[in-house]
Parts: C-alpha cells; structure tokens; sequence
C-alpha cells in the first residue's frame, strides 16, 4: 500500500478507538477493574468523517509540466501539515489508547492474546498492515513523514533544476558568452595600449639615448678640437685647407667667381713635400678654356703658370715641406707676369697671354687640374699638402706690399676673392684646419 493510504488506516483506526473510549459515560477512571475493551477495525469509508483527505486536483484543463509539477508538490506539502496537526492532535488519543490495549491483555495475558488470534482467525483483523506496538506505529509515522518530506524536497529540489535548465540555458549561455566576450575584448584592448605603451617608451628612450649620445660625442669631439688647439679660428682668414692624399676626388672649392679681369694678384701660402712636383694648387676654368688660370708643377717640370693655355715656367722652388709665401702678378699689357717666393722677386717675364682679359662666371678650384669646368680631375696633377691665406686682388700689387703680406706686417685680403671661412668648402676629405701664426710660418721657412 501506499503511504498516504496507509496514513489513512491508522488515522482512521485512531478515530474509531478514541471514539470508543469517549463513548463510556464513567470514562476510563470509573470502569470496573475487570472490564476489557474490544478493539474492532473500522473500514475505510468511516474515515472520511475524522480524516478530511486532501483535494485532488482538477485534471480539466491541461496544464504545463512545470505547472502540473509545483501543484503536486504544493498538495503534497499541505498533506504533510495536515498529516503533522492530526498526529499532533491524536498523541494523547494514542497514549490513552496504549493505556487501555495493555489492559485489554492485562488480565488474562494469554487468554487476551489467544482471543486475539482468535479474532484474527476468523478474518476480524484488518489491521495486518500495522505494528502491535504504538512505539513502532509512531516510528512507523515518523519515518512515512520523513519520507514524505524527502520526496518533497526531492521534488522541489527537481523542480527547480529543471525550471533553471528548461527556461534558462539558452539565455544564461548568450548572456555569458557576452559577457565572456566583453571581458576577452578589454582584455586584449589593454594588453594592446600596454603593447603601445611599451613600444612609445622604447621608442622614447631610444631617441633620448641617441640624442645624448649625439650630444656627448659632440662634446668629445670638441674636447678633442680644444686639445689639439682646434678651436674656433681668432678670425675669418686663420685656417688652412688640408689635402693629404693624391687622389681625383680631395679639392676645395672658392664659392665666388672672378669677374672680367685685365689684371690680377695671386698670393698665397702653401707647405708641400710632395714629389715629383707639388701638383696644382689652385686653378680656374671657364666654358671653353679649362686652363684659364693655372699653377702647377707637375712630374719633374718646373712650376709652370698657365693663363689661356700659354705657359710660363716660374722660378719658384717649394717642395721643401716648409711653408712658403707665393705671389704672382699678371697684367693684359704685352702679357708681363712676376713671380714672387717669401717676399721676394725671383722671376720676371712677359708674352704670356697677352693682351688676353681673365674670361669671367668660371670655376675656382684648390688642388686639383680641371680639365673641363669644375671637374674631370687628374690625381697625378692633384696637391699633396696645405693651403693658406689664398688671396686675389684685380691689380699688380707692388713689391712693398708683397713684402709686408710675407713677412707678416699687414693684412691684406684680395679684394676680388678674399681668405675666408665662409667662402671655401672642402669635398672628398679634405679637411679645414687652425692654421699656424704668421710669425710660426716666418719661423718655419
């Protein structure tokens, strides 16, 4: 049988011995001492009246399964409380019962118990289903009502596993996913602006660490200068131009041009060991004259001055490796030409060029022979050594003054080309350096 009918038959059982003892009119104190109680089983429709079922649900209209479901487990519930209040209600019924069965079998133990299996003989014992002892019924209750309450936590318990994975799944895992997804996107954003943090601060520093370096060599390279005593040059002409190797490609170049010229001064100061011959310290060219103006000692040669390719060789002698003051003049009339070693006049001549104007635009070049304007050099005609105080002015200057510009007690800048800094640039190598005083060039010779 099931537990609810079982609930029944006790309860029922309980309402009709209860029933029976109420109904003597001395109550249980006034019965004589020999009387007995005849315990009779009552059927299950004399129940109804002290054991209200529970309703049954209306099964009309079709419900949902989860519906269906929260409505048996709400039965159920109010079946156990209804179950609770009537066990509590009968707990003195049941001790007044146990009272009166023990008495019933009190008297005459045996005799009591063979009528009793005499009445269960004969088929009066509808009671096979309950335990003799009112402890084990109690027990027997006790443990349906904690049956029934597992099964209904059970219920409950299923219920709600099965309302959160009927009606929710589909939403809780898009609901996660996005949010699973948000987290994955902030998280690879921020790596990505830690990645661009990273990447701005090496760059950062990388540009700072070039930039100091870029500073301290700068200083070390000055330190170097100021040890060396290559320090800012004390005015615009005190530098010399440096070419130490015979090549093609080592020249200085004079920015300005040299207008139309019927005369001209050359000075300079030159230091060369070279050999043979000291090479071409300067020459200038023109579109369609190469050898326009040219000094050069070339090969075993004699240091040879070319004006529109006429030459005149000068006796000048310079390879020494000692600085040198060198002077040239020229003049259009009847082609007259001097030539000047440390002040002093060591040739003269004429014929050469003459009356022939300096061609003007052309192309003014330190160590190097060009053989067109501004370029094809030869390194067999280049200068090997150092230049200085390279001077032109537009007239013969006289001796006097030649002399002073070499024994260092004027300055004279060329009026037409003067030696400055800012007037010659250096190309493949050559360099610009402090040059050595006047008086230490006059020591040298």
């Amino acid at each position: 049988r099931s537990p609810a009918g079982m609930l029944l038959v006790v309860a029922g059982l309980l309402l009709a011995v209860a029933a029976g003892g109420r109904g003597s009119p001395a109550g249980e104190q006034e019965s004589p001492p020999g009387s007995r109680f005849v315990c009779t089983s009552l059927p299950l429709d004399a129940a109804g009246a002290g054991c209200p079922l529970p309703p049954v649900p209306m099964q009309g209209g079709a419900l949902p399964p989860e519906e269906e479901l929260k409505a048996t487990v709400l039965q159920l519930r109010e079946t156990v409380l209804q179950q609770k209040e009537t066990i509590g209600s009968q707990r003195d019924a049941i001790r007044e019962l146990t009272g009166k069965l023990s008495r019933c079998e009190g008297a005459d133990g045996k005799s009591a118990a063979g009528t009793w299996k005499n009445e269960v003989g004969k088929g009066k014992d509808t009671m096979g289903d309950l335990p003799r002892d009112p402890a084990q019924v109690i027990d027997q209750l006790s443990r349906t009502m904690q049956t029934l309450k597992d099964r209904l936590e059970s219920l409950e318990h299923q219920l709600r596993a099965n309302v959160s994975y009927a009606a929710l799944p589909g939403d809780l895992r898009e609901m996660l996913q996005r949010r699973l997804g948000d987290l994955e996107r902030q998280l690879l954003s921020k790596v990505a602006e830690l990645e661009d943090e990273k990447s701005l601060l090496h760059n950062e520093t990388s540009a700072h660490r070039q930039k100091t370096e870029t500073a301290l060599n700068a200083l070390l390279e000055r330190v170097s200068e100021l040890e060396k005593g290559n320090s800012a040059f004390k005015s615009p002409d005190e530098f010399k131009v440096s070419l130490p190797l015979r090549t093609n490609y080592l020249y200085g170049k004079i920015k300005k041009t040299l207008p139309e010229l019927y005369a001209f001064t050359v000075c300079l100061w030159l230091r060369s060991s070279a050999s043979p011959g000291i090479g071409t310290p300067f020459s200038y060219a023109v579109p369609g004259q190469a050898n326009e103006i040219v000094l050069i000692e070339w090969g075993n040669n004699p240091i040879e001055l070319l004006i529109n390719d006429k030459v005149a060789q000068l006796p000048l002698f310079i390879s020494d490796g000692k600085w040198h003051h060198i002077c040239i003049t020229w003049t259009t009339r009847d082609g007259m030409w001097e030539a000047f070693q440390d002040g002093e006049k060591l040739g003269t001549g004429e014929n050469l060029a003459p009356w022939h104007p300096i061609k003007p635009g052309g192309v003014l070049i330190l160590g190097q022979e060009q053989d067109t304007v501004g370029g094809r050099f030869d390194a067999t005609q280049a200068f090997v050594g150092e230049m200085s105080q390279f001077n032109i002015w537009d007239r013969v200057l006289k001796a006097e003054d030649i002399m002073n510009i070499a024994n260092c007690s004027i300055n004279m800048p060329g009026n037409i080309i003067p030696w400055v800094d800012s007037n010659v640039d250096v190309f493949g190598g050559a360099t610009k350096w402090p040059v050595e005083t006047c008086e230490e060039r006059l020591l040298d010779l």
